[in-house]
């Protein structure tokens, strides 16, 4: 787990948080980020450990955060949620960037047959806010949200070119700091390789040099071994800057090229180009584009030759679509969080912590068409005084969540996507589904499934299912086919591929289910539901299997029905969250 942060340290020690900040909001959030960190799950026994929170706090936390679907507990661990995911969607939305330019980096990666990414600047590193990543073996494993130290990337070299000297004093004092990037949980340890040589530590004992002196390259030479020999330190003193002439020689090329060269900087093997995309507006970068590959596909020097030109158009026809763009349409504001805020601690009592609730509300307040919002309008979104809204802001403004300017209004930082974010930006529906089909099977002690359509459209595939506890059951293999015609859950998927539906699926395009009796199997019966995706399409089904001997037709339909929907509409919420910034694999 990374070491401390700046920020945790005031939170523990209540150094340096200002005098109206509310405790309970900055503890809530160190609580979240802890669980990213992790991957999306701690017991609450770790989430102490991590935190250095008491218990009972830690358990208040949780509680609030899973009552607004944040989180869900489940057995003794604590589970980020797709819910989590509107904190930093409400981010992104603002930014406009991933709207606006995700489809050419997606059709780019389509072209080149590569990852293709969009990041923006956080502070001294770099923040994915869209990618576009191609399934293989061997593939590229950054999420959206993911934050890496600027000096090991190509986008950071192209910021950095418009970095004032504070800019530069703030990198300086970090690296200091941090000579290992343990603050960067998505970056490799610097100076590590990514696998040390047989009987060597992954990293130097205690009392060797840790990072390379300052006026040495952070790449060694091409004739150069990129694992330093046997003995020698792997990262340079561990009070030196290190690499600071290495990188401000990249920034400097960056700037006078216009572009950017990732030559196994932050991992050997992984190369990358990239192109600033500049707002039309100022001429500053508003983000950039990044094509990555590895060395087993292309070299640095093809990516200059092969890929560069082609990164460089995309470039220009995102610059031309950020020119275009009509103003955005404000979405619709949250409305009555205050009101259900207050309700829930009238119902859980002391378990929920309403300021930290209260303050968690106050970032889904900005959104699209909503990017800067004065403290009036913060008030007016949320349904809260504007003094309640006022130290939620500067406890998000101290956290580095919100940044105020001078006219007077607020914007989100990048940082917003560190709150769980990135382990859930790359998800599957099977992985959203899974906990809704076990409390559904739980429910209605029947079992439950969910499946695709195969491409050729004859046969349905199992992606996830919950079992039964019963004698008589179904049981259900994830992987395996069915006719899809002899199927519920095959005639809710069919029903929604053609236009009029096929002969015999009329009704069950109507009616919004399907019934299956005795047709697959002597004795089984099951009711299917669709599952849809943010613009209305049909992309998986949800059923409930049972024995005829347990369930009439007219019980499966009263009974087990709408607690099939209640599920469907569950499913469907986390898949609308989930999906609606970031890709969701229907398997």
């Amino acid at each position: 787990m990374p070491a401390m942060t700046a920020v945790d340290a005031d939170t523990r020690a209540g150094a340096g948080v200002p005098g109206e900040a509310v405790g309970p909001l900055v503890r809530g959030v160190g609580v979240l980020r802890r669980l990213a960190e992790a991957g999306g799950t701690l017991s609450p026994s770790a989430l102490e450990r991590a935190t250095g929170l008491a218990r009972s706090t830690v358990d208040r936390i949780t509680a609030t955060l899973a009552r607004m679907g944040h989180v869900r507990l489940d057995g003794r661990d604590v589970v980020l949620t797709p819910g989590v995911m509107e904190l930093g969607n409400a981010y992104l939305a603002a930014l406009r960037l991933p709207a606006l330019l995700g489809a050419r980096a997606d059709a780019l990666a389509d072209e080149l047959d590569e990852s293709v990414s969009l990041a923006v600047a956080d502070l001294d590193g770099i923040r994915f806010i869209h990618q576009a990543t191609r399934r293989r073996a061997l593939s590229v494993s950054f999420r959206i949200g993911d934050l890496l130290p600027a000096e090991r990337t190509a986008p950071g070299a192209l910021f950095a070119a418009e970095w004032a000297e504070a800019d530069w004093t703030r990198w300086r004092a970090r690296r200091a700091g941090d000579p290992l990037d343990t603050h960067f949980p998505a970056a490799p340890p610097r100076g590590e390789p990514a696998v040390p040589p047989r009987g060597e530590p992954a990293v130097p004992p205690r009392g060797e040099p840790a990072v390379p002196p300052r006026d040495e390259p952070a790449v060694p030479p091409r004739d150069e071994p990129a694992v330093p020999p046997r003995g020698e330190p792997a990262v340079p003193p561990r009070g030196e800057p290190g690499g600071e002439v290495a990188f401000t020689r990249r920034v400097e090329r960056a700037r006078r090229d216009g572009w950017a060269l990732d030559d196994q900087l932050i991992e050997p093997g992984l190369v990358a180009v990239s192109v600033p995309v500049r707002d039309p507006g100022t001429g500053r970068v508003a983000c950039v584009a990044s094509v990555v590959s590895h060395t087993s596909r292309h070299s640095a020097a093809d990516l200059r030759t092969s890929l560069l030109p082609r990164l460089r158009a995309a470039v220009a026809a995102m610059e031309d679509d950020l020119r275009t763009a009509p103003p955005p349409e404000p979405g619709p504001a949250p409305a009555g969080l205050a009101a259900w805020t207050t309700a829930s601690k009238h119902e859980l009592g002391r378990d929920f912590v309403e300021s930290l609730a209260r303050g968690l509300t106050v970032l889904t307040a900005f959104g699209e068409g909503r990017p800067a919002l004065s403290l009036t309008d913060v008030a007016r979104a949320t349904g809260l005084s504007r003094a309640t809204a006022r130290r939620a802001l500067l406890t998000h403004e101290h956290l580095g969540l919100v940044a105020a300017h001078d006219d007077p209004t607020f914007t989100l930082t990048p940082r917003v996507l560190d709150l769980g974010f990135p382990p859930l930006s790359r998800t599957s529906l099977p992985r959203l589904a899974a906990p809704h089909l076990r409390a559904l099977a739980d429910r209605v002690h029947e079992p439950t499934a969910l499946a695709v359509l195969t491409p050729d459209g004859t046969e349905i595939q199992y992606t996830a299912g919950a079992g039964a506890s019963r004698v008589l059951t179904v049981r259900i293999t994830v992987g395996a086919r069915l006719p899809a015609a002899a199927t519920s859950l095959g005639r809710v998927l069919l029903a929604d591929t053609g236009t009029p539906p096929a002969h015999g699926l009329t009704e069950v395009r109507a009616q919004g289910y399907a019934l299956v009796d005795e047709e697959l199997e002597s004795g089984l019966r099951s009711v299917a539901v669709p599952v849809r995706d943010r613009t209305g399409r049909t992309v998986a089904a949800l059923n409930v299997a049972t024995h005829a001997a347990r369930r009439s037709l007219e019980e499966c339909v009263r009974d087990l029905l709408p607690a099939l929907r209640a599920t469907a509409d569950h499913v469907q919420r986390d898949l609308h969250t989930a999906s609606r910034f970031a890709q969701v694999t229907p398997s």
